[in-house]
């Protein structure tokens, strides 16, 4: 067979890729990640008394920590398998990135296989940065609400 002959054939048996509807699913489904996002921080500036500014670090970490719950159940992958690009928002694909790492290294035991290659995957620095970042703003809220420091 000729290169010619195998290129036509080749076109005739791939499958077209549905390219904008593709686009359509990670653009519908990604402004929904992001509208979710929206909720979260409405729902913390309304019941934490948050300002807008203040707001995003504990959403990050909640959007983070869903994104997480939802791999860890396998729901994540299935979003993932319809949204395309759409589920890979930066945030909750890095949650993702996390928790697969995690559970596809979970034979080789929990320190070696878990801990050290979820951090190898998604990076320390931004774990431990979103963490702390989490973190440090839960407790002075806390500080806040008992009145020991202000914003």
């Amino acid at each position: 067979m000729d290169e010619k002959k195998y290129q036509q054939l080749e076109q005739q048996i791939t499958p077209k890729t549905p390219y904008l509807k593709n686009c359509l699913k990670a653009f519908i489904t990604g402004g929904f990640i992001c509208l979710v996002a929206q909720f979260i921080a409405l729902f913390y500036i309304t019941f934490f008394n948050f300002t807008e500014r203040t707001a995003s670090n504990p959403t990050v970490a909640t959007m983070i920590f869903l994104s997480m719950l939802l791999t860890g159940f396998g729901i994540y992958k299935k979003f993932a398998q319809f949204a395309g690009a759409g589920s890979a928002v930066p945030i909750t694909g890095f949650g993702n990135a996390v928790v697969s790492a995690a559970i596809e290294h979970r034979t080789e035991g929990y320190v070696l296989g878990v801990g050290g290659n979820m951090f190898k995957l998604a990076g320390s620095v931004i774990l431990f940065g979103v963490f702390s970042a989490f973190a440090v703003a839960l407790i002075k809220s806390i500080l806040v609400a008992l009145g020991v420091v202000s914003w």
